[in-house]
């Protein structure tokens, strides 16, 4: 079949899969796994009964008479906590939230379940809160608050801990002193020691949460805490509404600043915008593209989340490396992690302005010519309506110049990738699934993409585009944990599963992950999660063999395998031993055909995918194979830290 006819049967495929073919699910039933399983005599992998019975349960009504973990879990209610991912620990204070009607999540392991609410913050923009269980159970979140930390995730990370009575006892393993251990990697923690003040304990933590720049809050519930019982409102201190603990209220610009800046815009003659976390948080995609266009200035993106400005503008930024050293003026808006200088591709003549709500950080790291100091959206509100209609057509040019020649590098890549028949090369599946997701039959803004793994992301980050707030969840992130993606993948499908903030458009539809052999062995577990909670979700595993270095390479001289994998690995099979639908591709023709059939899987079915891909590790080396492991830049698609 011609290349032609292929791109056609394949648009045909997916119009019908966009429709929604439900014959095969109608032929398994709910609860079954498939075919393969029921002609084998023994019994299917099912959801459990329980699952159906809470669905149809009513929510119990929660009122004084309550215990402390009810009069918390009210806060986070109405608050508006978007979804609890836990593990079994801290039960009273699980089941309280979950009581009130908090989407929850139950899974394998307490750190992946912190990524998950990690990733859930990052599409949604909303609290998402995390729980684990005294010392062992907590420890193992340590990752997870440490990357939710680097991300500026409010994620509320909750634990049980023993009782006040046995401090300082030892009594039991599981006796731990948690607020030390959380120092650096959190923005506020407290250990609850006085019943009374559960709930002013609760407005300390949603106050750091809502205000300011985001990062985690840590609370530890001893058993006094979360078990005392009050018998009416007059037995809580600060029983307030949170209208009087915290403001909703946001800094706004000096509007000498604005000047200045509006200024400094028009001197410039290759302005350029960083749009960074802030501006998702904020919610302020909408005065962004206004600044942009009013004043002809391009936008590239950096951060945990990409999207806020969308990859297929005339003016966007994020695909055109090689004019970011040309910039004259750099305006940095919601920079919350700032690069120090020589990590962002900026010329050394370039002059900075930042945008930020936090007066102490301005000037960290990378010196500034002008600091705003705003909520993201207040200050580029007033930027909008003070600067005046610019024209950069040199410049914008320039950028478009820059644009066509890197996708020529990446067509380069691709056809080089095609040509190693053997094994998959990562070219190929970045080109592949792009092409899949942006340029088939699905609207190219629906799926919701977790970009994770190492090395295989330095090859998809380059193909793959958001272009809506929120659409690619950036899992790296200044951190760069190892692993995390199986679990991120859990709260982006809870995230569009119930359609929260930004996802509120694409509820419900499959969400792709990419990974890699060494991620996998982290969180790959959890796709009995995605699996029990019927989480429609493909996950691509890039199976090269190995985790860094081996004999052959320069670093290496010792020769010892001591990161090799055994080849070969059957990662499909251990997804569908969990109740996922398993493929494997070991050439690059495969590649398309699989990840299509498994993304009919999730409409049909709603059930996740491991599509194990077959690589091998010798395309890192590019003496061997061109291109081998490739660099990267930042600001922008390529950008892996910032």
């Amino acid at each position: 079949m011609s290349r032609a006819k292929q791109a056609n049967s394949r648009r045909r495929f997916m119009k019908q899969a966009v429709l929604g073919a439900g014959a095969t699910a109608a032929t398994l039933g709910a609860g079954t796994v498939g075919l393969a399983a029921a002609e084998e005599d023994t019994a299917p992998i099912r959801v459990p009964d329980e699952f159906e019975t809470a669905k149809n349960a009513p929510l119990p009504t929660v009122d004084f008479p309550m215990t402390g973990a009810q009069v918390f879990a009210r806060a986070c209610k109405a608050e508006g906590v978007a979804a609890l991912f836990c593990c079994p620990g801290n039960y009273s204070v699980v089941h309280s939230i979950s009581d009130t009607g908090i989407p929850t999540y139950g899974g394998r392991h307490e750190g992946s379940m912190c990524h998950a609410a990690d990733a859930f913050t990052r599409v949604t923009g909303e609290i998402a809160a995390t729980s684990g269980t005294e010392g062992p159970g907590f420890t193992d979140m340590i990752c997870g608050i440490a990357t939710a930390n680097a991300a500026r995730s409010p994620v509320l990370v909750l634990a049980s801990n023993k009782t006040l009575f046995a401090e300082d006892t030892e009594r039991g393993i599981q006796d731990a002193y948690q607020q030390p251990t959380t120092e650096g990697i959190r923005k506020w923690g407290k250990r609850l020691i006085t019943p009374a003040r559960v709930h002013e304990y609760a407005g300390y933590a949603f106050r750091q949460l809502r205000s300011g720049v985001p990062k985690p809050v840590h609370l530890d519930f001893p058993a006094e805490i979360a078990n005392a019982r009050f018998r009416d409102a007059s037995e809580i201190e600060y029983y307030y509404d949170k209208s009087k603990y915290r403001t909703e209220t946001k800094p706004h610009p000096d509007p000498r600043a604005i000047e200045q800046a509006v200024a400094l815009l028009r001197d410039a003659e290759r302005p350029i915008i960083v749009s960074s976390n802030g501006v998702f948080y904020s919610r302020a995609w909408d005065a962004l593209r206004k600044v942009a266009e009013r004043a002809q200035i391009p936008v590239v993106e950096s951060g945990a989340t990409k999207g806020q400005f969308p990859a297929d503008h005339p003016l966007s930024a994020n695909t055109a490396p090689g004019a970011l050293a040309s910039a004259d003026l750099v305006l940095l808006v919601g920079q919350y992690c700032m690069p120090t200088q020589g990590e962002f591709a900026f010329g050394p003549d370039a002059k900075y302005i930042r945008i930020d709500p936090d007066a102490q950080d301005i000037g960290r790291n990378l010196p500034i010519d002008l600091g705003i100091v705003s909520c993201e959206k207040a200050a580029l509100e007033a930027l909008a309506a003070a600067v005046p209609q610019m024209r950069h057509d040199a410049w914008v040019a320039e950028v478009a110049a820059a644009r066509v020649e890197f996708e020529a590098e990446n067509e380069q890549y691709y056809q080089t990738g095609l040509g190693y028949t053997d094994a998959v090369h990562p070219a190929v599946i970045g080109k592949e699934l792009a092409d899949f997701l942006h340029a088939g039959a699905l609207p190219r803004d629906r799926t919701t993409i977790v970009q994770g793994g190492y090395g295989i992301a330095r090859y998809t980050r380059r193909y793959l585009r958001a272009f809506r707030p929120g659409q690619i969840m950036n899992g790296a992130y200044q951190y760069g944990a190892i692993g995390p993606d199986v679990g991120f993948t859990i709260g982006v499908a809870a995230a569009v599963q119930h359609g929260v903030g930004p996802q509120a458009a694409y509820k419900g539809h499959p969400v792709i992950a990419i990974t890699g052999d060494a991620g996998f062995g982290y969180t790959g577990m959890e796709m009995e999660t995605l699996s029990k909670y019927r989480l429609p979700a493909v996950v691509i595993v890039y199976n090269n063999n190995a985790w860094g270095t081996w004999e052959g390479q320069r670093n290496n001289k010792v020769g010892l395998p001591v990161h090799l994998f055994q080849e070969n690995l059957r990662y499909d099979k251990l997804g569908e031993a969990l109740g996922a639908h398993g493929e494997y591709v070991t050439t690059p023709a495969d590649f398309r055909p699989a990840l299509e059939r498994a993304y009919q899987v999730a409409l049909d079915e709603s059930r996740p995918s491991v599509v194990n891909v077959q690589a091998k590790k010798e395309f890192w080396l590019r003496d061997q194979y061109e291109p081998g492991f490739l660099g990267k830049i930042e600001p922008g698609v390529m950008s892996y830290y910032h």
